[in-house]
């Protein structure tokens, strides 16, 4: 505590009173206050008004695509002001950069929307630095299979003996996937894995180009790439940020093209989005 309080010239009690209001990135252990450095320079940098920190906005975690066209919008209106960037790489793996203090924000979906309101929490509170965390509402979107060309009209893909490309362990969609197969009566070792893809877009380009018939995604990624599509499943996706983030200007410039008119046609155009609820706060690692 003591070393803490010298590094931003405070005094220790007032440090204390920080770490048990959940105002400052800490955990305890054993008893014991720590304090990540990392995540300690990133709360500095974020509570300046004029910091580099309010001059970016970096995602990570599920992969979207309309937040890859909101995302593309805000930078290309931006120009060289700031820097807006999305890195998709899966709910778990954005989690634990972000709690690694590496991005700014993490997109998420784990699971049915109807029990979202505790799946969600309960995934974030297994990540270090959640008490700092909130989670906002960004949309529902329909979860489901997608299909190469020529297998658009297939009503009933697990009859046959398909090639699918599989996301990665912690993908929000492959957790979707195994969650459907678990109500066939099936599991994942049952089928045929061809391809393994990082993220939604690049699942999409593997079945583009045949590399494989079918696998989880959304249906905006369906509509995006031409691809067939089974639906299964309507899920919250939601974002988890920092609470200064929140109120960052460039994350309210996004908020503000989702809710507008051209986040909402283009949503339309995709198919498979509400966006009744987006920006709506939904839990506090405070709370």
């Amino acid at each position: 505590m003591r070393q803490v309080a010298e590094y931003l010239d405070l005094n220790e009690k007032k440090v204390y009173q920080l770490a048990n209001e959940a105002r400052i990135p800490a955990t305890k252990a054993t008893g014991k206050w720590l304090f990540p450095k990392s995540l300690l320079d990133r709360w500095l940098l974020g509570s300046c008004h004029d910091g580099v920190m309010n001059d970016r906005l970096i995602l990570a975690g599920s992969d979207d695509m309309l937040l890859h066209h909101g995302v593309q919008r805000l930078a290309e209106r931006l120009g060289t002001a700031a820097l807006v960037g999305y890195t998709p790489c899966g709910t778990r793996q954005g989690l634990a950069m972000l709690a690694r203090g590496h991005v700014d924000l993490c997109a998420i979906h784990w699971g049915r929307a109807e029990e979202s309101h505790l799946r969600h929490p309960a995934l974030i509170q297994q990540y270090q630095g959640h008490r700092q965390w909130v989670l906002v509402h960004g949309f529902r979107r329909m979860q489901g299979l997608l299909l190469r060309q020529g297998l658009g009209d297939l009503k009933a893909p697990q009859t046959l003996p398909l090639r699918w490309v599989m996301r990665q362990e912690g993908a929000g969609s492959q957790r979707a996937l195994q969650e459907w197969l678990l109500t066939e009566g099936r599991s994942l070792e049952g089928l045929h894995c061809a391809v393994q893809a990082g993220s939604e877009r690049d699942l999409a380009a593997a079945l583009c180009r045949g590399e494989a018939d079918v696998g989880p995604g959304a249906l905006s990624t369906a509509t995006e790439f031409g691809l067939g599509f089974v639906p299964l499943s309507q899920e919250s996706f939601d974002l988890v940020m920092p609470q200064g983030v929140f109120f960052r200007t460039l994350l309210q410039h996004l908020m503000e093209w989702l809710q507008g008119s051209e986040g909402r046609e283009l949503a339309a155009r995709l198919g498979g989005y509400d966006l009744a609820q987006s920006g709506k706060p939904l839990w506090s690692g405070q709370s």
